[in-house]
C-alpha cells in the first residue's frame, strides 16, 4: 500500500516541498499529515477523503442514503458508533458500512461480526454525514417509545424520579430505566429533532397536555393521563434546579443539554394554574449559525437602506414586533457586519441568546437589580462605539439609550410594538420629549416571521378570482401564479418549513422628524412615511405579499401575521 503523501504528490499535486513542510510539522508536534495539510489550505476535505480512498483502495461515498434502516440499535451503542464514526447502512438494494477513518480497522471487524455483516462492503464516507446518519437511526428509534414510557410510569415507584439527577452528555445517549426520565428525554428529543423553539407542559382537570412550537405554530406532541404530572413536572424542575417542594409561586430556571450534535440551552418557566404547575420551555440552539443581513429575506431597496442606516456614528435604531417575532436575531446581524477590531460594541442582554466572538455581552440580573438602565449606565463608562439594549421597559432605560445616542453612540434596541409608527406614540407614552425622539431616532423597523413553504412539495396553483376580490388584493395578483406545500414526511405534512421575516423600515426623514414634533398620533406618521419622497416606507403586508408573488410563502401566512 502506497504512502498518503505518495498518493497526494502523484494524483493530487501536491509539491514536495509543502509535503516535506507538513511532514516536520507532523514530526515536531504530532497529529495526521492530511489533517494538517487540511489545516494549512493546501487540501480540501473531499481531496483527503478521495486521497485516503484512494490509498486503501476502498469505495467512496460523498453523501449516504436517506433514511437508513436502523436495526442495529437494539445491537450496538450509539457511543460506539459516533466515537469511530462508522454506521452499517441497509436500504432495499444496498448493504455496506460506511466509515471515515480506514485505521479503525478492528473496531470494523467487530462492528461486523456483532451484525453478521462478515465479507460485506466497507465504503469510506466524510464524518459529518456518517454522524447525521447515526443520529437519524437512534431518533427515529425514539419516536415511537413514548406511549410505552406512559404505560411504564402507572407501575413506576414514586420516589424514584428522585434517585437520578445528574444528566448524561447526551440524551441519546441515555439508558436510564426510570420511566419517567425517560419520558422527558423523548419529549425534548422529538422538540430538537422538529425544530421546535418551546415545549409546553399544560395541567387540566383530567389529562396532561403537552405541545411543543414549531415555526410560530403549536402541536400536540402526546396527551399523557392526570398520574403522570406530578412526576413529570418534578423531573423537570430537578433538571432545571428548581425548588420542587415550591409549587405556589412561579419559578424560572435553566437546563443545558445536548441532544445528536446539538448544544441546547432551555429556559424554564413555572407557573401555579387550578390544576397543577404550567411548564413552559424555551429551546435556544447554541450551535445556531447567526444569519447574515442578506439571508434575512429583506427587499434589495430595504436591505440598501438598512446597511448604510447601521454604518452611521450616531443614533438610535429600533426593531420593533411581539415576542418571537425574530427581533433579536436581526440585531445580531447586524452587529456581525459591523463587529470589526477598531469597534468596540457592548450589549445589555436578556437573555444573550447567540455569543459572538469580538463582542462584550452583559445578561440582565434582577436578583442584584442589574437592570437594562443600570446596564447601560455602566456600559457608556466602558468607551463603547455601540451599544446593543436587549428591549427599552420603562422611561428610564430610554432616556439613557437616548443620552447615549446624542453623545456619539450608535445604539440598537428593540420595542414590543405593532408597527414602526407605533414606536414614536410608545416612547412618547413612556415620558419621552418629542424633540428628543426626533432627533436621536435614526430609523424604526417592525418585523414579523412567516412560514416559507416547503421545498420538497411545494406546487404552483391559480388562485381564484373571487378570493383575490375578497382579499382586496393589489392588481398585479390576476392572473398571476402561486404557490403552497401539499404537506410531506419533510415539513410534518403542513405545507411549510422553516421561517424568514417580513419587514417595514421607516427611516427618519425631516418631513417625519418635522411631524413628530407637532403630533405622536402612529396613523398620520405611518401615512407620512408611506408617502415619503426619499425613502418611501413598504408596510408588512406589502412586504408579505412581496413575498407570496415570489413563491417565497403564502397568503395565508402573511394575513396571519400582518393586520
Amino acid at each position: 500500500m502506497k504512502q498518503l503523501g505518495q498518493v497526494l504528490v502523484e494524483s493530487f499535486g501536491i509539491k514536495e516541498d509543502v509535503l516535506s513542510a507538513a511532514l516536520k510539522i507532523q514530526e515536531e508536534k504530532g497529529g495526521r499529515l492530511g489533517r494538517i495539510l487540511v489545516q494549512q489550505k493546501k487540501l480540501s476535505e473531499e481531496e483527503l477523503l478521495r486521497a485516503v480512498s484512494l490509498q486503501f483502495g476502498l469505495a467512496l461515498r460523498l453523501s449516504l442514503p436517506p433514511n437508513p434502516d436502523p436495526f442495529f440499535i437494539d445491537k450496538v451503542p450509539i457511543s460506539f458508533l459516533r466515537k469511530f464514526r462508522m454506521m452499517p447502512i441497509v436500504t432495499h438494494d444496498e448493504v455496506f458500512i460506511a466509515l471515515s477513518d480506514p485505521s479503525h480497522f478492528q473496531q470494523t471487524d467487530d462492528l461486523q461480526r456483532v451484525l453478521g455483516f462478515e465479507g460485506i462492503t466497507i465504503c469510506l464516507a466524510p464524518a459529518d454525514e456518517i454522524l447525521v446518519a447515526i443520529n437519524m437511526a437512534y431518533e427515529r428509534d425514539s419516536k415511537g417509545a413514548a406511549d410505552q414510557v406512559l404505560q411504564d410510569i402507572a407501575d413506576d415507584d414514586p420516589e424514584a424520579i428522585l434517585s437520578e439527577i445528574e444528566e448524561t452528555a447526551d440524551l441519546l445517549d441515555d439508558t436510564s430505566d426510570a420511566p419517567v426520565i425517560k419520558l422527558v428525554n423523548l419529549i425534548l428529543s422529538q422538540a430538537v429533532r422538529d425544530g421546535a423553539s418551546d415545549i409546553h407542559i399544560e395541567p387540566y382537570k383530567d389529562k396532561v397536555k403537552i405541545r411543543k412550537r414549531v415555526d410560530g405554530i403549536l402541536y400536540d406532541m402526546i396527551t399523557p393521563s392526570k398520574h403522570v404530572q406530578a412526576k413529570l413536572i418534578s423531573r423537570v424542575k430537578i433538571m432545571a434546579k428548581m425548588d420542587i417542594a415550591e409549587r405556589r409561586l412561579p419559578q424560572d430556571g435553566r437546563i443545558e443539554i445536548r441532544v445528536a450534535d446539538k448544544n441546547i440551552d432551555l429556559r424554564v418557566s413555572s407557573l401555579p394554574t387550578a390544576f397543577g404547575e404550567r411548564i413552559v420551555m424555551r429551546l435556544l440552539d447554541k450551535s445556531n449559525v447567526l444569519l447574515s443581513l442578506e439571508q434575512l429575506g429583506m427587499a434589495p431597496h430595504d436591505l440598501e437602506t438598512l446597511l448604510h442606516l447601521i454604518k452611521a456614528p450616531h443614533g438610535i435604531i429600533l426593531v420593533t414586533g411581539p415576542t418571537g417575532s425574530g427581533k433579536t436575531t436581526s440585531l445580531y446581524s447586524a452587529l456581525t457586519v459591523l463587529n470589526q477590531p477598531d469597534v468596540n460594541i457592548i450589549t445589555v442582554e436578556d437573555p444573550i441568546e447567540y455569543q459572538i466572538n469580538g463582542i462584550s455581552q452583559m445578561q440582565v440580573n434582577s436578583k442584584i437589580d442589574l437592570t437594562f438602565a443600570n446596564g447601560l449606565r455602566t456600559i457608556v463608562r466602558q468607551d463603547p462605539d455601540i451599544i446593543l439594549v436587549g428591549e427599552i421597559r420603562d422611561l428610564e432605560t430610554a432616556e439613557m439609550a437616548i443620552q447615549a445616542a446624542l453623545t456619539g453612540h450608535l445604539v440598537f434596541s428593540t420595542l414590543h410594538t405593532n408597527d414602526a409608527a407605533s414606536a414614536v406614540t410608545r416612547l412618547i407614552d413612556m415620558g419621552v420629549e418629542p424633540f428628543l425622539v426626533s432627533s436621536s431616532v435614526n430609523a424604526v423597523m417592525a418585523q414579523r416571521l412567516v412560514r416559507r413553504i416547503c421545498g420538497k412539495c411545494k406546487e404552483a396553483y391559480l388562485p381564484s378570482r373571487e378570493s383575490l376580490e375578497r382579499l382586496n388584493l393589489p392588481p398585479e395578483f390576476h392572473g398571476a401564479t402561486l404557490h403552497r406545500g401539499r404537506g410531506c414526511e419533510e415539513c410534518l405534512h403542513t405545507g411549510y418549513q422553516g421561517r424568514q421575516g417580513i419587514y417595514e423600515l421607516m427611516v427618519f426623514s425631516e418631513q417625519i422628524k418635522s411631524l413628530i414634533l407637532s403630533t405622536s398620533d402612529a396613523g398620520q406618521i405611518k401615512r407620512s412615511a408611506i408617502a415619503d419622497p426619499v425613502h418611501p416606507m413598504r408596510t408588512l403586508r406589502q412586504d408579505g405579499l412581496r413575498q407570496v408573488l415570489e413563491g417565497q410563502t403564502t397568503l395565508e401566512e402573511v394575513f396571519r401575521v400582518a393586520a
